[in-house]
């Protein structure tokens, strides 16, 4: 679902941004999302919100694991 009309960004688009460190207004902003009109910007908060939320709910769940020792010596 398209979220941000003026920039076409979808809502996979966004929470893409907030999964790479988007965490707030601003910051999706400087990614071109909800820069234009601001038409966007309550959807975008509560975006944020519910993912900061979750993430407050289960820092366990949001945490990439390690990679293993194998793995990394690969690289």
């Amino acid at each position: 679902m398209i979220v941000c009309i003026c920039r076409g960004a979808s809502e996979s688009k966004i929470l893409n941004a907030i999964d790479n460190g988007a965490t707030s207004l601003r910051d999706l902003q400087r990614c071109g999302i909800g820069d234009q009109c601001g038409s966007c910007h309550n959807s975008l908060r509560a975006m944020l919100a519910v993912t900061a939320a979750e993430r407050a709910a289960c820092p366990a769940c949001t945490t990439a694991p390690a990679p293993l020792p194998a793995v990394a010596a690969m690289a």
